[in-house]
Order: C-alpha cells, then structure tokens, then sequence
C-alpha cells in the first residue's frame, strides 16, 4: 500500500476530486497556503491602486492510501488534471503504508481501504 500527498493549485480541487472519485476508495483535502518555487500571484494592494506579489498561494493536498496496483494510475489522472505548465502546478509524493485500520469497519489493510 502507498499513501499519495498531492500538493496542487486550490483552483484544481474539483477537477482532480472528481477525476479520482472511483478510481481511489477515499482521500482527504486539506486547503491552506503555500510558498514554493513556482510564481506567486499578484493581488490588488487594499485601496486597489497598485498589485502587489502575494506572499503566500492557494493551495489544496489531497492525500490518499491506495493498493500498490493503482499508483501509476492515480498519480497519472492528478498529473494530467493539475498541470498547466507553470512551475506552481504542484508536487506529488508518494511513501510506503505498512498497515492500515478502518476504525469503523475493524478491517485491516487493503481490505480497509
């Protein structure tokens, strides 16, 4: 089993939700801020005079524990729905689950997935 963290423009988070509903058995979004190495983009100043750099982007992760069988796959539907071009289009990782539990269901492993 792997666990897939996919940091992708908070514009995307539909698109990609949709796309991998069905294919995965769960994941969860998390919305936030975030600074890498792709552009920050420009925002009115507070009198709307002048735009400015913002310091931070808009951001979702969307993590998901999937069989091994699957990751090709799933991180190929995030990459082709995520990407843009640009250097801010996101980052996906992707580690090694030794065990897993669904609490409510009592079931282990793949089986909890």
């Amino acid at each position: 089993m792997k666990k897939i963290e996919a940091i992708i423009q908070a514009n995307k988070i539909k698109i990609i939700s949709d796309a991998i509903t069905g294919v995965v058995g769960g994941f969860t979004i998390i919305e936030g801020n975030g600074r890498g190495s792709g552009k920050r983009q420009k925002i009115r100043s507070e009198r709307g005079t002048k735009t400015i750099r913002a310091e931070y982007n808009k951001v979702a992760i969307i993590n998901t524990i999937v069989d091994d069988s699957i990751v090709e796959k799933v991180c190929q539907i995030i990459e082709e729905e995520a990407y843009t071009g640009e250097n801010s289009d996101g980052i996906i990782t992707i580690s090694n689950v030794d065990n897993v539990l669904n609490i409510g269901t009592k079931k282990k492993n793949s089986e909890a997935l």
